[in-house]
C-alpha cells in the first residue's frame, strides 16, 4: 500500500484510542457486552453448530472476546455515528457489537451476503453496508497496527527474533506474495488485465513480515499476472531501499572487521540485491552454501505461515471471489491484514498456542524464478554463508 499520511492526525487518534481504552474497563460497558453475547447466541440462525464448540465465539468471529472488544473500541465512533440507519428485519436497530459481529462474520467466513443476512436476521444489503462501513473505519483507525519498525530499539528486537530462528544475523524481514483469485465476467474485455500465468483472474498481495508473523509492509491491488520481482519493483518499500531510506540502519560488525548490513530474505522469485537475499541455485552446493540455504528456507517459513494464516482466518480472500469491486478489494485485503496484526498485538495466538503449521497459501501457483542478480547482493550472501562453515 502507499505511504501512510497524516502523522499528526494519527497521533491524535492514538491518544484518543488510549483514553477510550481506560473507559472500556467500566463495569457497565462489560455487562452490556456480556448481555449482547447471550442475546446473540439465542437469536442466531444456522450458527448453532459453531456455537457449540470449545470456543463458539472464536469459531464464528475468528477472534477472541478480548480482541473483539478492542476492535469495537477502535471503530466505535464511526460505527455508531448513524447506527439507527441499520435495522434487523424485526425493526430493531443494530448495536455497535451487532455491526462488528456482522462485518467480522462476513470477512471471516467468506459466506455470501444472503447467507449471512439469513443467519443474523438482516437484509443482505444491510450486511453489505455494515461491512463496508467497518472496512472504511478500520483502514484509518487500525493503521497503527501496520508499520515498519520506527526506532533502533524496535528494529533490534525484530533482528534478535529472526536470528533465534536459524541464526541469520541482522535480518529485518521475510518477503513473499500470494494471489487473491476472482471470478470475472468472460465477456468483459477488461477482465484480461487480471488473467495471470495460471489462467486465473487474480490480484496480488505482497507482504514483508517479522519473526512473529506480523505484517510490517504490504502492497496490493496489482494484477496477478505481474511477477514477484515486478510487484516488488513497484512497491514503495523498494523505492525507499534504493534511496537508502530503508534497510540502511545499524550494521553488524564481526571480529575480522567484516560487516553485515540490514536485509530481508525472499525466495527465488525475487532478485538478489544488496538488501534482499535469496537462496543459492543448484543441487550440488558446497557445505556452507547448502547449510545457508537450509537456514534461509527455515527462516522464510514465517512469511509462508503468515499468509496461510491470513487466508485461513479471513476466508473472504481465500477462495474465488465472485465479481468483486476491484477498487474496493485492495481495501478489504488491507483490513484483513490489519486484523491479522491486531490478533498478534493483542495476544490471541500466544494465548491458545494457535500457531499455524500450514504454509500453503498459493497451492495452485508454481515457484517463480528471477534471474536479476546484483554483485553486492552476492557478496552479502557469501558473507552470510561463511558464517555456517
Amino acid at each position: 500500500m502507499g505511504p501512510i499520511r497524516g502523522s499528526r492526525k494519527k497521533k491524535k487518534l492514538e491518544r484518543k484510542l488510549d483514553a477510550n481504552a481506560s473507559t472500556a474497563s467500566d463495569s457497565s460497558e462489560k455487562d452490556d457486552a456480556l448481555d449482547w453475547w447471550d442475546d446473540f447466541s439465542r437469536r442466531t440462525i444456522g450458527l448453532h453448530s459453531e456455537l457449540e464448540g470449545l470456543d463458539g465465539f472464536k469459531s464464528i468471529f475468528k477472534v477472541s472476546r478480548k480482541t473483539f472488544d478492542y476492535i469495537c473500541l477502535l471503530v466505535k465512533d464511526d460505527m455508531t455515528a448513524k447506527s439507527s440507519n441499520f435495522m434487523f428485519l424485526n425493526g430493531r436497530p443494530l448495536s455497535l457489537y451487532d455491526q462488528v459481529a456482522v462485518a467480522l462474520r462476513r470477512l471471516g467466513s467468506g459466506d455470501s451476503l444472503v447467507t449471512i443476512g439469513y443467519s443474523f436476521g438482516l437484509n443482505h444489503s444491510t450486511v453489505s453496508q455494515v461491512t463496508w462501513r467497518f472496512v472504511e473505519s478500520m483502514e484509518v483507525r487500525g493503521l497503527r497496527h501496520l508499520h515498519w519498525p520506527s526506532t533502533e530499539e524496535e528494529m533490534a528486537q525484530v533482528k534478535l527474533k529472526f536470528e533465534k530462528i536459524q541464526g541469520l544475523p541482522n535480518c529485518c524481514g521475510s518477503i513473499d506474495t500470494t494471489h487473491i483469485t476472482m471470478c470475472l465476467p468472460v465477456l468483459d474485455p477488461t477482465s484480461n488485465v487480471w488473467l495471470d500465468a495460471e489462467k486465473n483472474h487474480s490480484m496480488v498481495l505482497q507482504v514483508i513480515v517479522d519473526a512473529e508473523m506480523r505484517f510490517r509492509d504490504i502492497i496490493t491491488g496489482l494484477p496477478g499476472k505481474m511477477s514477484d520481482w515486478l510487484v516488488f519493483q513497484s512497491s514503495n518499500f523498494h523505492k525507499l531501499c534504493e534511496k537508502g531510506e530503508r534497510l540502511n540502519g545499524k550494521r553488524l560488525e564481526f571480529i575480522n572487521r567484516s560487516e553485515i548490513r540490514e536485509y530481508i530474505i525472499g525466495d527465488s522469485g525475487y532478485p538478489l540485491l544488496p538488501y534482499l537475499v535469496t537462496p543459492y541455485d543448484g543441487k550440488e552446493l558446497q557445505p556452507s552454501k547448502a547449510e545457508f540455504n537450509k537456514r534461509h528456507t527455515e527462516t522464510r517459513l514465517v512469511v509462508q505461515r503468515a499468509l496461510a494464516s491470513l487466508k485461513e482466518r479471513w476466508r473472504i480472500i481465500q477462495g474465488v471471489m465472485w465479481r468483486p469491486d476491484k477498487h474496493r478489494l485492495p481495501r478489504i485485503i488491507l483490513v484483513c491484514c490489519l486484523l491479522h496484526n491486531i490478533i498478534i498485538d493483542v495476544g490471541d495466538e500466544m494465548e491458545d498456542g494457535n500457531v499455524p503449521m500450514s504454509i500453503e497459501h498459493d497451492a495452485d501457483y508454481k515457484q517463480q524464478i528471477c534471474d536479476v542478480y546484483d554483485s553486492k547482493g552476492a557478496y552479502l550472501r557469501e558473507k552470510l554463508s561463511l558464517l555456517f562453515i
